[in-house]
């Protein structure tokens, strides 16, 4: 598959590496649909990106709208090839912090956004795939999680986050396993510290510093490099099962 022929559906669209991606996609001569749960940014970006790209509200956590969301983008699109589940929160805190034990709850709400809101999600987009005509090699569609590097180097503080971008890079092998029959594959991209607008909020030398730690290029990721990476997993068939990390060799430190 070519990515100008992406009909891409794109979790947490509206910033960050989501984004990127649909911008990449659009770019390409494909289409997307971009799913978030933030209205107002999400229906601007759609209408920045153009007549190919559309915005549907979802909360990645609810069975119902997702379902929903992902019944409305194959309309809009035709078809769904590609999902990329970008929609997620860092959820930092300790175990025993400050003012006591983290609330399981709080531990909760990040396992659903991050990892039951992927899979719900996957399983959405795979129902919708399967019926796709296949392409050359029998292919019907992919789907790519968002790890990350903290699934196997998590920091003090990231004890919810390292658990849920674990977990995504953990079922990318059975899921692939198992879809491979309907010519659907699943991959998993871990990246290092990007620039993201999470990143924006911090001050610049801090920003700087944190792009220091990475050994080569000494920089934080740009989001357009990750776009750039889902597009190659898009097009070369053989990538299935497996995460890659981006991430410029940085190792996590433990805080």
């Amino acid at each position: 598959m070519k990515i100008q022929d992406a009909r891409a559906v794109v979790t947490g669209g509206a910033s960050g590496l989501g984004h990127a991606v649909a911008r990449h996609v659009i770019a390409a001569g494909g289409r997307a649909v971009l799913l978030d749960v933030q209205e107002g940014p999400g229906r601007a970006a759609a209408a920045a990106l153009g007549e190919r790209a559309a915005f549907v509200r979802c909360d990645v956590t609810s069975e119902p709208e997702v379902n929903a969301a992902m019944d409305t983008a194959a309309e809009r699109l035709g078809a769904i090839n590609l999902l990329v589940n970008c929609a997620g929160v860092i959820g930092a805190g300790r175990v025993l912090g400050k003012n006591g034990p983290m609330a399981g709850e709080f531990f909760t709400k990040v396992i659903h956004i991050n990892l039951i809101g992927t899979f719900l999600c996957d399983k959405a987009a795979a129902a919708l795939m399967q019926h796709n005509s296949p392409g050359p090699d029998g292919e019907r569609g992919v789907l790519i999680h968002t790890s990350s590097v903290a699934a196997f180097e998590g920091q003090i503080g990231q004890v919810a986050y390292s658990a849920t971008k674990a977990a995504v890079a953990g079922m990318t092998l059975p899921i692939a396993r198992e879809l491979a029959r309907f010519g659907i594959r699943c991959v998993s991209i871990a990246p290092g510290l990007f620039h993201t607008p999470m990143m924006d909020g911090m001050p610049q030398d801090v920003q700087d510093s944190l792009g220091a730690q990475v050994p080569f290029p000494s920089r934080l990721g740009r989001p357009e490099e990750f776009a750039k990476l889902v597009a190659t997993v898009f097009e070369i068939p053989m990538l299935n099962g497996t995460t890659v990390r981006l991430d410029g060799a940085i190792r996590l430190q433990p805080k």
